[in-house]
């Protein structure tokens, strides 16, 4: 069967959002990490989930059909208009959580682009496997950190269990059922959670036990937090209208 146009449109929008919202959220620790070597590293690795936004929200611009670019969808589209989950707009300008959100993301991320490059989409299974690749990375330096800051000092080991107690309530949300889904996201659960609980672990911290988040990002309901991102994501483009550089 076909997936309607409209339908898929909003798939491929929310994966994209989450990739675009992710890269921004990566964007405030340039200048800002730990140590020089991860401000590289975090740059690159929102780079490439910006790479994995402008791919999708191009072609969630063909599906759509209505003419508006990747810079249309970008930056001209209020809250209410953007799908991506909870997970990746909140703040996160404690380095704890960003590695705990990124261990999460990068899983499902990961789990997910395996499955869509063997989808009847042909533009989508072309995205996922080469964002395949990139997310290995991902997945692999969020592990290493996780590890380091688990099994490190009884601070680090602390406030590693802090942000994963924090961010576990918005997992949830990655595998509720989504219209027009080209993988089913709840198949993607065991696999998922058997891989980050298996870094947990193995970083002598706990999985943590919270009640899921309400999330409503894929239907456009957000935290107050996505507004104040856009905002600032924004302000260049809607500021200068029609400038190109």
């Amino acid at each position: 069967m076909t997936t309607p146009p409209s339908t898929l449109f909003d798939y491929v929008l929310g994966l994209a959002d989450d990739a675009l919202v992710s890269a921004q959220r990566m964007g405030w620790w340039i200048s800002r990490a730990p140590e020089l070597e991860e401000d590289v590293a975090l740059a690159n690795i929102g780079l490439d989930q910006l790479g994995q936004a402008r791919a999708l929200l191009t072609y969630a611009g063909a599906v759509e059909g209505a003419g508006r670019t990747e810079d249309d969808l970008a930056y001209l589209r209020d809250d209410r208009e953007f799908r991506n989950v909870w997970l990746v707009e909140r703040p996160q300008a404690d380095f704890a959580v960003t590695i705990a959100r990124l261990l999460v993301l990068a899983t499902w991320q990961s789990e997910l682009y395996v499955a869509l490059a063997s989808a009847s989409d042909p533009t989508l299974a072309g995205v996922a496997g080469k964002a395949v690749k990139e997310v290995a990375y991902h997945v692999d330096h969020a592990r290493l950190w996780t590890l380091r800051l688990g099994d490190g000092t009884e601070v680090s080991h602390l406030r590693m269990q802090q942000a994963l107690d924090a961010e576990w309530p918005y997992v949830e949300e990655l595998f509720a059922p989504t219209a027009g889904a080209l993988v089913d996201p709840g198949a993607l659960r065991e696999g998922v959670l058997g891989r980050v609980e298996e870094v947990v672990v193995a970083a002598t911290l706990s999985v943590p036990q919270v009640a899921p988040a309400i999330g409503g990002g894929r239907r456009g309901l957000h935290t107050e937090h996505l507004g104040h991102l856009l905002a600032e994501m924004q302000h260049l483009h809607r500021s200068h209208p029609g400038a190109v550089w």
